[in-house]
């Protein structure tokens, strides 16, 4: 059982976090780890048991990991296609397309030096794969605690419930994407509103150069003409992105009191990356996200990932430098 301490603490010093601060990406990071070291101790029992059985699951696992590898990088790259043909070319709907070709490229740069095994191909080919296995964890880390953040339960009570724009469509209308948002906000008020005082509605978005009027007024117009009451409704019109959503509605809700609390809504796909930056911007409350069409969660949850790891880009350098040092030693040593 001593096999299974390291997956044990690293699981413990996760729910401590989780207790203390939920809107953490180290916390994602703990979790990952945790499975990790409960995997590679699993696996490592069943080589080491030298049973038929033991190995035979081991061989399993490894193929299934294989064919997931293959799957993946199906689905990504039909996506990506899907994405070009419904949302257009843009850099941004890309992404599920481009991460398909990365995987399909480290692959063939892996077989390719294990045959012609040359000092420069195994030198590549060792930090392109120790570089693509640290994102790929960090990458289902990160899917994963979203998935979980985004279904842990709203707080009891909220003074207020702050709805993040996203954009109009002809300058004056909310587009499908944005009325998720505004729908989802309509049940996390009427659920407060149930367990005591009604809290007041933030609708945050500022006016874009190519729009006849701030987001958050064709917002506040769009609830109010789906019956919402208008005197539960307060206009932030200056913010241009998710960080001045954040701060400006911060200075609203910091007017009635420092102990405020707040439910901020957004995408479900949003949610987390959202989550760390309202931690950062000292905003009190959670996040919570509303239905995504399914075709655009993949493009749009590798998009996040990449915001996320923009965050925290000096780690994130310090650990690619890493990999490319021991490329260096791997072509050293030929």
């Amino acid at each position: 059982m001593l096999l299974y301490a390291p997956a044990a603490l690293l699981f413990l010093v996760f729910c401590w976090r989780m207790v203390r601060e939920r809107r953490r990406f180290g916390n994602a990071v703990l979790l990952g780890l945790a499975v990790l070291c409960a995997l590679a101790a699993w696996m490592y029992r069943l080589v080491s048991s030298g049973s038929t059985a033991g190995l035979v699951i081991a061989a399993t696992l490894l193929a299934l990991g294989a064919v997931g590898i293959l799957v993946l990088v199906g689905l990504l790259f039909l996506n990506g296609l899907q994405m070009v043909r419904k949302e257009g070319r843009s850099p941004s709907n890309l992404l599920s397309l481009m991460g398909a070709l990365c995987v399909i490229g480290v692959v063939a740069l892996g077989v390719t030096a294990a045959v012609l095994r040359t000092p420069v191909l195994i030198g590549v080919g060792t930090a392109a794969l120790g570089l693509t296995c640290y994102l790929s964890f960090l990458f289902l880390s990160f899917v994963v605690y979203a998935f979980l953040y985004g279904r842990m339960r709203i707080r009891r009570k909220a003074d207020y419930v702050v709805v993040l724009g996203s954009g109009l469509v002809g300058g004056s209308t909310v587009p499908p994407l944005l009325a998720s948002r505004l729908e989802r906000a309509r049940e996390v008020h009427a659920q407060l509103g149930r367990r005591g005082a009604a809290p007041v509605l933030i609708t945050s978005g500022g006016q874009g150069p190519d729009e006849d009027l701030p987001e958050s007024h064709a917002m506040a117009d769009y609830l109010v003409e789906r019956g919402f009451p208008a005197d539960l409704i307060e206009r932030e019109d200056r913010s241009t992105t998710t960080e001045e959503n954040l701060r400006f509605s911060k200075a609203i809700m910091e007017k009635t009191g420092a102990d405020y609390r707040c439910v901020v809504v957004t995408n479900n796909y949003h949610a987390f990356r959202a989550a760390l930056m309202a931690r950062r911007a000292g905003v009190r409350g959670q996040v919570v996200g509303s239905t995504t069409a399914a075709y655009f969660w993949p493009n749009a949850t590798i998009r996040e990932f990449v915001a996320v790891l923009v965050a925290y880009k000096r780690t994130n350098i310090a650990m690619c430098l890493l990999f490319v040092l021991g490329g260096v030693l791997a072509w050293a040593a030929r």
